[in-house]
């Protein structure tokens, strides 16, 4: 590794008292034997535990430590994952960034093995991680992998890393062109497909848990999923458009079938209950393409109010030395 560089490890937080001081614990370890420095970019999501008190307690313990600087963020109220890594980016200082859950999951010794690869590389600039072997509910992997194949041949994002999760690392490079894009619905994963840097894929096992229970239920991960095909794709405009073209067409054939039946055959067609469920089904087909068009104008709506993507409560940095400075 070059020496005088820097890694800014930025790591999203949200009820994790437990496991701030043991990630950076680790992080310090994984990294103590190395020519790098580091920035440890720590950003409390507006937690309702002593997140952010460990991370300040953390911030103290390295003012004498001329390899490590640490910088705390807390959020007035809880953003979002998206808007916590929005933030770490505004605040990351290093030659190289890193996305990495507290939750040590994501271990910081791979972290350390992606930026060497990256550094022994020029001719990449993102080392993104992927699971080979996703643990847990196989519907949820099975669902995961489809939700990302959909959105790369729907957005025309030929690059998108099947099953990355948000553990990369990447140069200063890249850190400046997402941080260029303030937009508030923020999907990261497809923002860096987005901006087209040459992505290196990196298989890895995630670890279990350090401590506590995961904030993500199944339905946020549906929410999350929706959030990114509506930040990258039309396609579900382009759906309600089909959908319209086939019920129209169906109408038709449906009208022909009916009148040939009483003219050609005098068959009398029984009028109340088909027609009760014709305006049933064409109702709700109407409600969801205007509940469609209505997501996508809500979008567009909530942009032009040009609102922050997120508003810190507290700021301390504490640099490399006995350097603390409180924002």
């Amino acid at each position: 590794m070059q020496s005088g560089q820097t890694l800014s490890l930025i790591v999203p937080a949200f009820n994790e008292q437990d496991n701030i001081e043991p990630f950076y614990v680790r992080a310090k370890e994984a990294f103590a034997n190395s020519a790098i420095k580091l920035q440890v970019v720590f950003i409390d999501d507006g937690s309702t535990d002593e997140t952010y008190n460990k991370m300040l307690l953390v911030g103290e313990s390295s003012k004498n430590d001329s390899d490590t600087a640490v910088t705390a963020l807390s959020f007035s109220r809880n953003f979002g994952k998206e808007s916590a890594l929005y933030a770490g980016l505004k605040h990351a200082t290093g030659d190289y960034c890193c996305f990495i859950d507290s939750d040590l999951q994501q271990r910081p010794e791979t972290a350390r093995e992606m930026l060497e690869l990256l550094m022994n590389h020029s001719e990449y600039d993102i080392v993104a991680a992927y699971q080979e072997k996703r643990s847990g509910n196989p519907l949820t992997a099975r669902l995961s992998s489809w939700f990302y194949g959909l959105l790369g041949k729907t957005s025309g994002m030929d690059n998108l890393v099947a099953d990355a999760s948000d553990f990369r690392v990447f140069r200063k490079e890249v850190a400046e062109a997402l941080t260029d894009m303030s937009e508030y619905y923020r999907f990261t994963k497809g923002l860096f497909a987005w901006v087209g840097f040459r992505t290196l894929p990196f298989p890895y096992q995630a670890d279990e848990r350090h401590s506590g229970e995961t904030s993500w239920s199944f339905f946020k991960l549906v929410k999350y999923a929706l959030n990114g095909i509506m930040s990258f794709t039309t396609l579900p405009l382009r759906v309600a458009t089909y959908l319209g073209l086939a019920t129209s067409f169906a109408a038709i054939v449906y009208l022909v079938v009916v009148v040939l039946q009483r003219l050609i055959l005098g068959v009398d067609v029984p009028g109340y209950a088909t027609i009760v469920a014709l305006l049933l089904c064409l109702g709700g087909i109407q409600l969801l393409v205007l509940g469609i068009i209505g997501e996508y104008l809500a979008r567009v709506y909530i942009q032009g109010k040009n609102r922050p993507v997120f508003i810190l409560r507290a700021n301390h940095e504490f640099g490399g030395g006995n350097n603390t400075n409180d924002k």
